[in-house]
C-alpha cells in the first residue's frame, strides 16, 4: 500500500518512453512520496504523504 498518498489519494500514471526513432514503451510515473509521523485525531501514525500535501500543510507533523 505504499504507492499512494493517504491524504488526497495520488497515485501513480502512465506514460510513455518516446526514443529517438519515436518508438514506445509503457512507463508508470510514481508520485513523490514520504514515509512521516502524522498526529491524526490524536494518535501518532506513519503514513505516506506526496510532497504536494506536505508543502501545503495538509497535515500535522507528530
Amino acid at each position: 500500500m505504499g504507492k499512494k498518498c493517504e491524504i488526497c489519494g495520488k497515485g501513480y500514471q502512465m506514460g510513455a518512453n518516446v526514443s529517438h526513432a519515436h518508438n514506445r514503451t509503457k512507463k508508470k510515473f510514481n508520485p513523490n512520496l514520504h514515509r512521516v509521523k502524522v498526529n491524526m485525531y490524536g494518535t501518532i501514525k506513519r503514513i505516506f504523504v506526496c510532497s504536494k500535501c506536505l508543502k501545503a500543510n495538509k497535515i500535522q507533523k507528530a
